[in-house]
């Protein structure tokens, strides 16, 4: 498995040749996607910024997720990542792709829930990629470690969905 950092550049690189504009929604990460990705020099060219949304009223507050969903599917839910995505994505006019991510990292989630992460990419033409993620196994670390985890792979789907945008696709979004 490839670094953050590693995946941070890898990222950069897929940007940058497929010329997208990203923003994050961020919960559990904290902002550590965010934070690998801006250590690569150049990157404000595609990279937009992060909401790091910890908190549900600020969920609420800054993305415009709906306070029923917060209480009949919890912040750690799909539909709540979805709606974090659309919501940064509406936010900032210049983004193409958003993609969000929420999850339960411990120390006190409920242990059906430990570790499990959620993670959305919406683009501005509507095309939507997503990937729950429960992978205990790899999580088994103190929650710093698991924060670092859940961002690499933040980075690495992310990368993996924007080289999946096509030329026509690409355009589209520049309309």
């Amino acid at each position: 498995m490839l670094t953050l950092q590693q995946n941070a550049a890898k990222l950069a690189a897929a940007l940058a040749s497929q010329n997208v504009k990203l923003v994050f929604a961020e919960s559990c990460t904290g902002g550590l996607a965010a934070a690998a990705l801006t250590a690569i020099p150049g990157v404000s060219q595609w990279f937009c910024g992060s909401a790091v949304t910890y908190q549900e009223p600020t969920k609420i507050q800054w993305l415009g997720i709906d306070p029923d969903d917060l209480e009949v599917h919890s912040a750690v839910s799909v539909r709540v990542t979805r709606a974090m995505a659309k919501g940064v994505l509406e936010r900032t006019d210049h983004a193409d792709l958003a993609v969000a991510v929420t999850g339960h990292l411990g120390p006190d989630s409920p242990q059906e829930l430990d570790g499990k992460i959620f993670v959305v990419a919406l683009a501005r033409t509507g095309r939507l990629a997503e990937a729950p993620l429960h992978q205990a196994e790899l999580f088994r670390r103190n929650r710093p470690d698991r924060q670092i985890e859940a961002a690499t792979h933040v980075l690495k789907l992310t990368e993996e969905w924007v080289r999946q945008i096509g030329p026509a696709e690409t355009q589209a979004l520049r309309r």
